[in-house]
């Protein structure tokens, strides 16, 4: 039985009294955010970290306090460049890793952006998909023989995949007119069924997969959105939550919005979480209520056939 964590929960409480030492974990998108604290508090805690990021030149300053949150002798960071939006630079990230054969007790896919204007990313597909799905589920299955045996994928998703499922059969928005929010939500949806359609095909290893909703916190990733925009999307979530009878939302400072994903990724039981949707450090319930700012899973989301279509879509689009 694990102790028990919520929404205030930090990613240091959830490993306090936690030695990670000889724990090796692959980090996704480290450079900033969540990302950044996800990979100071394993560090922190003895564990060894490979982080991506997309810019090697600009990550080292950036990424310094991870290293100085290692103790002496204890806990480290390697960085390795990783465009998620390039199948040409996921290959050659997955090559590198598969060439050292290290191997990790889990990945954390934390990598993302949201709501861009409307783009295609090098090999042609729609930047937010590209990048926060197909990159992801790209480099994982390339690296998959590295994950330990009992080993844990953890994927973040994201309230917003409440907003869109995914469409398999407009994946670029060529037949209706682009969104970068309903863009953003079906990229996280796609995530989400990844992650449940991977737990399903590598549990039999004793590996489990989950994506995690971390909660919403002031990152630079609604980099995209002015200020009044970004008001404008709060106020926006505030009226949808109030009509709803719902409490307002709450912003999580960054260390509690890194704590689901340490806790999926470390402590959490894992035929709990298995398959499943997480937030505030639980398995989320299903809820398919109309209100697209609640908390809960939409079924959409862990739909097992839609997965599998998912996968299968995604298989071939990598080897195009």
């Amino acid at each position: 039985m694990t102790k028990k964590f919520d929404a205030k929960t930090t990613a240091d409480d959830v490993l306090a009294g936690v030695d990670l030492s000889g724990k090796q974990y692959l980090v996704t998108g480290i450079s900033s955010g969540i990302g950044l604290e996800t990979a100071r508090s394993l560090v922190a805690h003895g564990a060894s970290v490979v982080g991506t990021v997309r810019a090697l030149d600009r990550a080292e300053s950036a990424t310094a306090l991870i290293r100085d949150a290692g103790a002496p002798g204890q806990g480290d960071l390697e960085l390795i460049e990783l465009d998620l939006a390039s199948l040409g630079s996921v290959k050659a990230a997955a090559d590198r890793l598969v060439k050292t054969g290290k191997r990790f007790d889990a990945i954390i896919a934390n990598a993302g952006v949201m709501a861009t204007p409307f783009g295609l990313s090098v090999d042609g597909f729609e930047v937010q998909f590209a990048t926060n799905y197909l990159g992801h589920f790209a480099l994982i299955r390339q690296v998959d023989s590295l994950i330990a045996d009992n080993g844990r994928v953890i994927l973040l998703s994201s309230q917003a995949h409440r907003v869109a499922d995914v469409d398999l059969q407009d994946l670029n928005f060529e037949k209706q007119a682009y969104d970068a929010f309903v863009a953003y939500g079906r990229s996280k949806t796609a995530v989400s069924l990844f992650a449940a359609e991977f737990d399903r095909r590598h549990r039999d290893r004793g590996i489990r997969s989950a994506s995690v909703m971390p909660g919403n916190s002031l990152t630079d990733l609604p980099r995209h959105f002015s200020p009044e925009e970004l008001q404008a999307l709060f106020d926006f979530v505030g009226n949808a939550r109030s009509q709803a009878n719902l409490p307002p939302a709450e912003l999580k400072s960054i260390a509690q919005a890194a704590s689901t994903s340490v806790w999926a990724a470390v402590v959490a039981d894992a035929g709990e979480i298995g398959g499943r949707y997480l937030e505030d450090c639980a398995v989320a319930p299903v809820n398919d209520s109309p209100v697209p700012f609640a908390e809960g899973v939409r079924s959409y989301a862990l739909d097992t056939e839609m997965g599998k279509k998912l996968w299968d879509k995604s298989e071939a689009l990598i080897q195009m």
